[in-house]
Parts: structure tokens; C-alpha cells; sequence
């Protein structure tokens, strides 16, 4: 799980010039398929990290509950999913990232300061959108095929396969 977590945070230190493309919801639904509800760990984690690194405010909030959040989905979805369900997942996240962490706001200014917030980033939404299903598209193959072999590896499954249910196929046929 540390493993993991470095990598979320290397990979979010590696865009933080680019503007809301980041690959920490490609990992999160990769690191969910794969590891299941240990990824709520990795989540929180992310959020203590990004604290010590940038102090607390009121981003901190909205990711204790956006992250995990977006675990539970594909917590809900993996089972059923591939590829193109965890593409539009990934944008539908990102256009709606805006509209989720507005919640705090209503409590700190009410439903106008809520609606201000989330109508000024909607320009932020559409890029971070658009940039998910892209990363998506381009790298959950591999990436899944990763994480595939890091467990036929070390002969761990430490959740069921999101392929047990189907035919009994083999794991390294996931995400191929």
C-alpha cells in the first residue's frame, strides 16, 4: 500500500504544473479494481500527505470525502465495468469534481457562495473531464496490466479478481 501511495503522489507532484490533469482518479479506480476497499487507506493517506505538503484548508474537506468517494463507485461498478465504463467514469468525475467539492461552501457562505464557486471552475471541470478520459483511454490497459502482473508475482490477490465472477478466466487477461 506504501508502494502505491508514492506512486499517487509522485505521479500528482509530476503534473502540478498542468492545471486539473492529474492521474490520481486513473489510480484510484485502478488501485480500487485491484485492492479493493484496503484503496479507502491509500485515499485518506493521499489527502494526509497533500496536508503536510500544502497546510490545511478547506480543500481538505472535500478530498475526505471526494476520494473516497470515487473508490466506493468503483467499488460498486468493478464488477460489471471495463474499460470504456472506467474512461467515462473518469471524465464524469472530472466535470462533476467542481460540483463536489462545492459542498463545503454552502456551509461556509450559503447556496450563493456554493453556486459562485462551482460556476467559476467550471472551465477547470471541462479540462480535468476531458484530461481523464484521455489519461484513461491511453493508460488504464496499461496499467491494469501492472497491477496484474505485480500480483500474479507475488501470488497475492488480496481482493477477488474483478474477473472471478465471469468465466474463470485467467488474471492475465484482465485489462487486455
Amino acid at each position: 500500500m506504501g508502494m502505491l501511495l508514492g506512486v499517487l503522489e509522485a505521479a500528482k507532484r509530476a503534473l502540478d504544473l498542468v492545471p486539473n490533469v492529474e492521474l490520481v482518479t486513473l489510480l484510484l479506480v485502478i488501485y480500487t479494481i485491484y485492492f479493493g476497499k484496503r484503496t479507502y487507506i491509500i485515499a485518506f493517506a493521499f489527502t494526509a500527505l497533500e496536508i503536510f505538503f500544502w497546510g490545511p484548508h478547506v480543500w481538505v474537506i472535500m478530498y475526505l470525502y471526494v476520494w473516497p468517494l470515487l473508490v466506493t463507485i468503483v467499488l460498486l461498478i468493478r464488477r460489471r465495468a471495463d474499460h470504456w465504463h472506467y474512461c467515462l467514469l473518469s471524465a464524469g468525475y472530472g466535470f462533476c469534481f467542481g460540483a463536489l467539492c462545492s459542498v463545503p461552501y454552502l456551509f461556509i457562505g450559503g447556496p450563493r457562495m456554493l453556486l459562485s464557486w462551482w460556476i467559476a471552475g467550471i472551465p477547470y471541470d471541462l479540462i480535468h473531464g476531458i484530461s481523464n478520459f484521455l489519461l484513461c483511454l491511453v493508460l488504464f490497459r496499461p496499467l491494469s496490466n501492472a497491477c496484474a502482473y505485480m500480483q500474479r508475482v507475488t501470488g497475492t490477490w488480496p481482493e477477488p479478481r474483478p474477473d472471478e465472477h465471469a468465466s474463470g478466466s485467467d488474471p492475465s487477461e484482465h485489462g487486455a
